[in-house]
């Protein structure tokens, strides 16, 4: 498929440049795609909870009244679960939910993730540009000439832009990464995902291995 490609004011350079069907023009494969946003979200977690269980609460064992003749239920230890106080019954421990994928599954997952995006005409193909220091407000303005400033967008650069990166950090609705970055997470958590030129060749380089 053939994309136009703009300038950071955006307007038309003329040029169009030729998106790989391999990678644009797939028929997603909506259960990689689970899978792939699935163990992405699974990572970001800390798997840091932990409760009490009976034998760690701080509290004595000895037996707080005799096992017959009282007309209740037995209670050996004031750390029974079922007092206030007392241990948790099969609570959460220290874990990792980490899950292993193979390569060609998320491979197939973030071209899948590509062609839902060029489906739905949400890819910009932009000229490299840079900044000759970090500036929100330019950035915004490239944002604006896009027709980009009310929606979500994530910019994908070929190589590592500290300008552009800073200038884009203070912004909650915009994103800025390395090709090398991508996740099928973050193309498809985006209205609109800005390709710059630098980009399309290590991406398509990149997912036809």
């Amino acid at each position: 498929m053939e994309v136009k490609v703009l300038d950071f004011n955006g307007k038309d350079t003329g040029r169009k440049v030729q998106l790989s069907d391999s990678v644009f023009a797939i028929e997603p494969n909506n259960h990689a795609v689970y899978l792939d946003v699935k163990q992405y979200l699974a990572n970001q977690r800390q798997g840091t909870h932990k409760a009490k269980e009976r034998a760690e609460v701080t509290g004595s064992t000895r037996k707080i009244k005799k096992q017959k003749g009282t007309g209740t239920a037995r209670a050996g230890s004031i750390k029974n679960p079922l007092f206030k106080g007392g241990g948790t019954v099969f609570g959460p421990r220290p874990r990792s939910y980490s899950f292993k994928l193979n390569k060609s599954l998320k491979r197939l997952a973030r071209k899948s993730a590509f062609s839902i995006k060029a489906k739905e005409a949400s890819i910009i193909v932009l000229e490299d540009f840079n900044f000759e220091a970090p500036n929100t407000k330019n950035f915004i303005n490239v944002l604006k000439a896009l027709g980009l400033e009310n929606k979500k967008s994530l910019f994908v650069l070929g190589e590592s832009n500290k300008n552009v990166y800073l200038s884009s950090r203070n912004l909650k609705a915009s994103n800025v990464v390395t090709s090398s970055e991508l996740s099928t997470y973050a193309i498809l958590n985006t209205n609109n995902l800005v390709l710059l030129e630098g980009s399309l060749e290590l991406i398509e380089e990149n997912l036809s291995k």
